[in-house]
């Protein structure tokens, strides 16, 4: 007998891009600040490369202001220098062991610029629950040669693409909320 198909292994899959491409999201600057932001970056501190929330805390306090709080002031300069360097545009100012960043407002040109990197992430992942989908039908295909019937065959594959049509939906659906969020003044 053929092993049965679980629809809810490939949509836990699908579910899995939709999560990355919201992960994504939160690092694309809008109008305003974000502690997500910062998550990219990486300090050269004890001899060896570590992500910014090991060295330091990273704060909103203001809609237009990140602040970042370094727990030991010797890596004070290290955190400076990665964040001048992330090309993020962003210029740091200095106040002991706390650096604060303000964010300067989107230009137009870049508010259209972040628009395409949204677009090509979510392009991104459509393309992976798709392969997901593909994955899926090679599945019952080798099911329907190892016993499963045509008709139950048929029936899955329209479960899978009723699955693959809804989260290419959401997809759509956080890009146009994005779009939208990076384009408002």
């Amino acid at each position: 007998m053929a092993e049965e198909f679980k629809l809810a292994d490939y949509r836990k899959r699908m579910d899995g891009a939709v999560s990355s491409l919201r992960t994504e999201f939160s690092g694309l600057r809008t109008g305003r600040a974000n502690t997500a932001l910062l998550d990219n970056i990486s300090i050269s501190a004890y001899g060896s490369s570590m992500p910014l929330n090991q060295v330091a805390n990273v704060t909103v306090p203001e809609a237009r202001m990140l602040v970042v709080s370094a727990w030991d002031k010797t890596q004070v300069a290290a955190v400076e220098k990665a964040l001048r360097q992330s090309n993020l545009g962003i210029n740091p100012v200095v106040d002991g062991q706390t650096l604060r960043i303000p964010m300067p407002p989107l230009t137009e040109e870049r508010r259209r610029d972040l628009t395409k990197v949204a677009g090509t992430y979510s392009e991104n992942a459509k393309i992976a629950v798709r392969n997901v989908r593909r994955d899926a039908m090679e599945t019952l295909k080798k099911s329907e040669k190892d016993g499963m019937s045509e008709d139950e065959r048929k029936a899955h594959e329209g479960d899978v693409q009723k699955a693959t049509d809804a989260v290419i939906a959401e997809i759509e659906n956080a890009l146009d909320v994005k779009s939208a969020e990076i384009m408002q003044v």
